[in-house]
């Protein structure tokens, strides 16, 4: 990632990677490879967690839906609060080749393509320079409704459209930082190269090194769960509905602390002597201890969701510190929506401040900590790569080349 001699670039955010609607329009001011803040226009997001509860997950079909019907409505809404929306006195003919491009952008998306021509054709072209959009990894079927939009919006605005990957905008989440209190404004810190990036979300465990700029080695990852569905399969399991991480933090911290469950939890992999997690076993544990209980009682379930988080809490810990003292890295960045979760972000910030001194941990505010527009936006910024066709990849990796910046795709349009 490379800060870009551009002025004034103002960019709008389309994040669908999966349950979360995310728009946002950031602003920045940069000067000589450097910036000096990020704007925030508007930074909107509607989740789905409710509809998806009843089922104890993420339905991909129900996103694809759900996205369909909020995010022409958040993108107007967004555009509104920028103070970028603007009516025309009458409604946007499409030409014949404007017209051809759109259906076939929206194909498969007919009722959305409806809701568009309806809402955008009626406003006058915004101040945007570019939009960012996530295009992986994610659910494919949510990911294709964020893409179609922004490709439809850049062939309207005739502006470029720069595929974002989600894990880089979590990596960016992380530094970002702000005193105002409105959190209109942020800075962006800089990385301290080598740099190592612990990615935890429910889809997501990965260690990944960061040798310097836009450069991605992966060193481990989850060989099935990923730590935050994990979290989730263990709340359920306790009686909890999805999204479930809150809830097992919540149990954890009235869970008396020098009070144990009676047979420990396994720290999985914990000396595999790689750098891979397994967080299955842990979950399969987790129901055997249940088991054990003939009533589960509200301290049962406390001692429980404690020593499972300490479990996950202890193995993450561990194998990033290794990681990192192998690597001799500068900064340790944590991102992704576990990052929330206090017992993790307490004992990441003992640990390295006792094991690697003079080692920059990067985290993430809470509220940057899950899936969000502005993210998308600012990694936009960063790492800006417009493509006339972009495709959903629901397992796409962190890339390793470094892109075009949108000083030179302006120069292109």
């Amino acid at each position: 990632m490379a800060w870009y001699a551009q002025l004034n670039m103002r960019i709008l955010a389309i994040e669908t990677s999966c349950d979360e609607t995310g728009i946002a329009i950031v602003e920045a001011r940069l000067a000589s490879g450097t910036t000096k803040s990020i704007k925030v226009l508007a930074n909107l997001l509607i989740s789905q967690a409710e509809v998806h509860a009843q089922f104890g997950g993420v339905f991909p079909a129900i996103a694809r839906r759900e996205h369909a019907k909020n995010i022409v409505p958040l993108i107007l809404h967004a555009l509104k609060e920028a103070k970028l929306s603007k009516k025309l006195k009458h409604a946007r003919l499409l030409t014949k080749k404007e017209d051809s491009v759109l259906t076939k952008i929206f194909h498969k998306e007919s009722e959305l393509f409806e809701v568009f021509k309806d809402k955008l054709l009626s406003l006058k072209i915004p101040a945007i320079d570019a939009i960012a959009v996530t295009s992986g990894p994610g659910l494919e079927p949510a990911l294709w409704v964020g893409i179609n939009t922004a490709e439809a919006l850049g062939a309207l605005w005739n502006v470029p459209v720069i595929p974002v990957n989600h894990m880089e905008g979590h990596v960016v989440a992380a530094l970002l930082t702000t005193d105002n209190k409105q959190l209109t404004t942020y800075n962006i810190q800089s990385i301290q190269y080598p740099a190592l990036a612990l990615l935890i979300s429910g889809g997501h465990t990965e260690l990944v090194l960061m040798p310097s700029k836009g450069k991605y080695k992966m060193l481990g990852q989850t060989r099935d769960d990923a730590v935050g569905e994990a979290f989730d399969k263990v709340a359920r399991m306790l009686g909890f509905a999805y999204p479930g991480g809150p809830e097992i933090s919540k149990l954890a911290e009235k869970a008396p602390p020098h009070e144990k469950l009676s047979t420990p939890l396994p720290r999985p992999m914990l000396k595999s002597g790689d750098l891979d997690f397994s967080f299955s076993g842990l979950k399969t544990s987790v129901l055997y201890a249940i088991k054990k209980f003939e009533t589960l009682t509200d301290r049962d379930r406390e001692l429980i969701a404690k020593d499972f988080e300490d479990s996950v809490t202890e193995v993450l810990v561990a194998k990033t510190l290794t990681a990192g003292k192998k690597y001799n890295v500068k900064e340790i960045i944590l991102g992704g929506g576990v990052t929330a979760n206090k017992k993790i972000r307490k004992v990441f910030a003992e640990k390295v401040a006792q094991e690697m001194p003079g080692t920059k941990l990067s985290i993430p505010d809470i509220l940057l900590s899950g899936d969000n527009g502005l993210m998308i936006g600012v990694a936009g910024l960063l790492r800006s790569r417009s493509k006339k066709h972009i495709i959903a990849n629901g397992t796409l990796k962190l890339a390793k080349s470094v892109s075009p910046t949108l000083a030179e795709l302006r120069k292109r349009k």
